[in-house]
């Protein structure tokens, strides 16, 4: 299993010996440079995808699921588009998880309240959302988090132990944070890409391929593209007689703090 810790024994591991053989005989000096960009590399990598788990422990299936159960899942929330996934999730009775931002339930308490009121689970996805956030300091993470879970706890009474970092972008700094807070950070293997992706068939498409017992699908709920493609997501999985759940009925893991 690749993990930080690991790959930096190995690196060190080996650096030690090619210093020590270097005083024994020449070690040409690509040799180091090799080893430094396989370790850059391995660190840049698992830091970009979050289904590596490679600084923290991260939860992107269940890989033990037998029966045919998916859970849905939406990023960047709550949104006026909120709305539309929230009715069609209520037309075909399915509930799902919503990783929202703290600034965006400060802006849409109401959403956010339908959210909670319709049986979904939410989720800690940050405070600001900031395109800086891989780089904030891990005192820094701890705070967005610790703030967007007062905020979710004002308004439905439930702490989270939930958190999807933004991005997907994970590093020393916020697995600390993260230890700090006792939550459960949450991944996906099914990546929609509905931020990147317009044609609204290619991501339906896009889905479909990866659809798993076990499986966490990564929408958002912030475009029109969202509830256009669900609706087929929807059929589709009904069709293959999936069951959609929460990601906490999913993984076995409790989304709140008792």
């Amino acid at each position: 299993m690749l993990r930080h810790k690991n790959i930096t024994i190995i690196y060190v591991s080996i650096l030690v010996m090619m210093v020590f053989l270097s005083f024994l005989s020449e070690v040409k000096w690509w040799c180091f440079l090799a080893l430094f960009l396989f370790w850059l590399v391995m660190t840049v990598w698992g830091s970009s995808d979050v289904r590596l788990g490679y600084f923290i422990k991260t939860y992107c299936n269940n890989q033990n699921e037998k029966e045919r159960r998916i859970a849905l899942t939406f990023d960047d929330g709550p949104h006026p588009m909120t709305e539309m996934v929230l009715d069609i999730l209520q037309k075909h009775n399915v509930k799902a998880t919503f990783f929202c931002i703290g600034t965006q339930i400060e802006k849409y308490p109401i959403i956010f309240k339908r959210i909670i009121d319709g049986g979904h689970s939410v989720g800690n996805h940050s405070y600001s959302h900031s395109n800086s956030f891989g780089i904030f300091s891990a005192e820094k993470v701890t705070e967005e988090i610790v703030h967007t879970n007062k905020i979710i706890e004002q308004l439905s009474g439930k702490k989270a132990l939930f958190f999807r970092p933004p991005f997907g972008v994970t590093n020393p700094r916020i697995a600390k944070a993260v230890s700090n807070t006792k939550h459960h950070v949450i991944g996906w293997n099914n990546r929609s890409l509905d931020t990147v992706i317009k044609q609204e068939h290619k991501i339906f498409e896009r889905v479909k391929s990866k659809v798993a017992p076990g499986g966490i699908i990564l929408l958002h709920d912030t475009s029109l593209k969202s509830p256009n493609v669900l609706e087929q997501i929807l059929l589709y999985l009904k069709s293959e007689n999936y069951t959609i759940v929460p990601v906490d009925e999913l993984l076995n893991l409790p989304a709140y703090e008792n």
